[in-house]
């Protein structure tokens, strides 16, 4: 123990040979845990190679009804009758809405009185023409008279028969605009008719493909709402493009279902262009974290690869990047790989 008539340098050489002494001892390295020995997995593999498959194009459509009609009244009148609601299934003929006729009945019955005051006057000149007790000039204006009260009497008669609407074909009621007692009039839709026979998918073309279309053309759809993939058929290809959103309508016929409604939404593919890909089968690629892996094969090892992914079609999935053409990828194990793991190839 030092006294305090110590010097105060001896004091500090003290301290720093003491540092220098504990920095001088010898380290000796920490040996690190034993890696467990992983299992080898017997694994399926394959060589990737580069191919050039076909790429598609996929464009929004909407499926539609390929008969329907806006039914409207084609004279005024208030609305006495509508037997018909929204999903109601109607036949050709069926009366859909029916509209006041008082004063189109009365018209009727006028022109029905002139025409057969006219035709009693034509017949009874006729007969005093033939006993020279009449000119034929009268004959022929009574004539004249008596074809205009024809036409009258068909034009009430025509009018009449507007009163009671019917269903232009058969089909099914997919929307009401008026009620008994609304005021109905000329050109005013008042029910929507669908058939349900026929369907079709309508779509937007681009003009960059519009030209690879043609009539009778067989596309892929896909209906997400009923989940239904279907062929349709090309009918329709507008000849010319809209300048504003350079894109051309074109109708695809496709075969009812149970599930699909006019108005779902649709997708339609196009084939496009032709890029250069290494397809792998799904069956190869693992989830890892918000990317995806594969494992390829190196002296008999697993070595993790992670790629980006394309498009994927008829179970295999386009690898734009990660792997190169020639190494040998793990496409199925019997059990989950590891990186580094052992394999032994079937």
């Amino acid at each position: 123990m030092m006294s305090l008539s110590t010097p105060v340098s001896t004091i500090v050489g003290t301290a720093l040979c003491f540092l220098l002494l504990n920095g001088c001892k010898s380290e000796h390295p920490v040996s690190g845990e034993s890696q467990p020995i992983l299992p080898a997995a017997t694994v399926t593999t394959m060589t990737a190679a580069e191919s050039a498959p076909a790429r598609q194009v996929e464009i929004m459509g909407t499926v539609q009804a390929a008969e329907n009609a806006s039914i409207a009244a084609k004279i005024s009148g208030n609305i006495t009758d509508i037997p018909v609601s929204p999903g109601s299934r109607v036949r050709e003929g069926d009366l859909l809405a029916a509209i006041s006729a008082g004063e189109i009945s009365a018209k009727l019955m006028q022109a029905q009185a002139q025409l057969e005051q006219a035709t009693r006057n034509y017949t009874r000149e006729q007969g005093l023409l033939k006993k020279n007790a009449a000119t034929v000039e009268m004959v022929k204006t009574l004539e004249e008279t008596k074809k205009i009260a024809e036409a009258a009497y068909r034009e009430a008669r025509t009018m009449l028969s507007y009163t009671s609407i019917t269903a232009p074909f058969d089909g099914i009621i997919t929307k009401k605009h008026v009620n008994i007692g609304d005021l109905a009039t000329p050109g005013s839709p008042l029910l929507q008719l669908e058939s349900e026979s026929q369907l079709q998918v309508i779509t937007h073309i681009p003009e960059s493909l519009i030209l690879e279309i043609s009539i009778d053309d067989r596309l892929p759809v896909y209906i997400p709402a009923a989940d239904v993939n279907i062929t349709g058929i090309v009918t329709e290809v507008a000849p010319t493009a809209d300048p504003r959103s350079r894109t051309a309508p074109v109708k695809l016929q496709i075969t009812p279902a149970k599930n699909i409604r006019s108005g779902q939404f649709a997708r339609v593919s196009l084939p496009g262009t032709r890029g250069k890909a290494i397809l792998l089968p799904e069956t190869a690629l693992q989830p890892f974290g918000q990317m995806e892996r594969v494992f390829a094969v190196e002296d008999d090892k697993a070595r993790m690869r992670l790629v980006k992914t394309g498009l994927r079609h008829d179970g295999k999935v386009e690898i734009l990047s990660g792997i190169i053409p020639g190494e040998e990828i793990v496409v199925s194990a019997d059990i989950r790989l590891q990186d580094a793991q052992p394999l032994n190839p079937r």
